[in-house]
């Protein structure tokens, strides 16, 4: 186990869900919530390939090595998994004791606040665009509430990866926003998003819908797809029941995938593509840790753009 001095988190609608009941989930109060994290180790043991003092991000998961997922690399279905914040202590905190295997190196001159929104939205959102069903050049892709922080970061990312990307959006100033980062913007306050993709794709729709909605987006995210398309959903907020609308699934051949975070092997990937300056988190706001409170209701306010930040100390180097 190592021990980190925390500099940095960022927050999650899942920190609301853990503050407001965190019903399902397995966890015993008191708890310290936070899932992401940046800090420097200030202990760990020898001959690990870590140093005290050394910049690390951390891999927001325990999980056992030994169940036939995390033998088969894929750590996020670990049948023993505990996940910072929500199973186990997590890092709203001045320092967080965890396994040397979740540390990932940060470069010195990395963003702490950057670097600090990836173990959630960003390692998601990886997960949902490079996944089961990998996003490239001549790929169509629909990001749904673009304005939130996975939905934000599945659009940089499949931008990232040479795709075309539409998003929807509503409000002025993030209309505003999304209009200038050569995407093409839909305002769902006004406009009917599958009508508009359609028109957009020339009657074809997209290859890939990226949807942490539920509900309300359903109907438009599945006729939204060209034949043989794909949506991937990672939540949803507004609700857990559409309509499965079957026979568009079997008569397009529609695949319909669901998706957590992402294993240890993408976390790393995900983090080279920060440090190698492929894209930049979308920050909103900073809030210390005292503030904690303020951030919650930050995240849901309807102007919030991308990801809230919890400084919590400054780097000793």
């Amino acid at each position: 186990m190592a021990r980190v001095r925390l500099l940095a988190a960022s927050v999650n609608r899942v920190d609301v869900y853990m503050r407001d009941s965190g019903a399902g989930i397995t966890h015993t109060l008191p708890q310290t919530m936070g899932v992401d994290g940046v800090g420097e180790i200030v202990e760990i043991p020898e001959g690990c390939g870590h140093a005290v003092g050394d910049r690390v991000i951390l891999y927001p998961y325990e999980f056992c090595g030994r169940c036939r997922y995390c033998l088969a690399g894929d750590q996020p279905l670990c049948t023993n998994a505990r996940i910072f914040g929500e199973h186990r202590d997590g890092t709203f905190a001045e320092e967080i004791v965890v396994p040397v295997v979740s540390l990932v190196p940060l470069p010195q001159d990395a963003s702490i606040h950057g670097a600090s929104a990836l173990g959630v939205a960003y390692l998601t959102a990886w997960r949902m665009v490079f996944g089961k069903t990998p996003t490239g050049p001549g790929d169509t892709v629909l990001v749904q509430g673009a304005g939130g922080g996975v939905s934000y970061a599945a659009m940089q990312l499949a931008k990232m990866s040479g795709a075309s990307v539409i998003v929807s959006t509503t409000g002025p100033a993030k209309l505003n926003h999304f209009r200038q980062l050569d995407v093409d913007v839909i305002d769902y306050g006004t406009e009917d998003v599958a009508k508009v993709v359609l028109r957009l794709t020339s009657g074809d729709g997209v290859d890939l819908v990226i949807d942490n909605i539920g509900e309300k987006t359903w109907p438009s995210s599945l006729r939204s797809l060209a034949r043989g398309g794909h949506l991937v959903t990672c939540g949803a907020t507004t609700g857990a029941h559409p309509s499965a609308d079957i026979q568009r699934l079997f008569v397009r051949q529609l695949s319909v995938h669901g998706s957590t975070m992402g294993n240890l092997e993408e976390f790393r990937r995900l983090v080279n593509a920060f440090t190698s300056g492929g894209f930049a988190p979308q920050i909103d706001s900073v809030f210390p840790l005292a503030e904690v409170p303020a951030a919650f209701e930050r995240l849901e306010h309807p102007d919030r753009l991308g990801k809230i930040i919890i400084e919590i100390a400054e780097s000793s180097k």
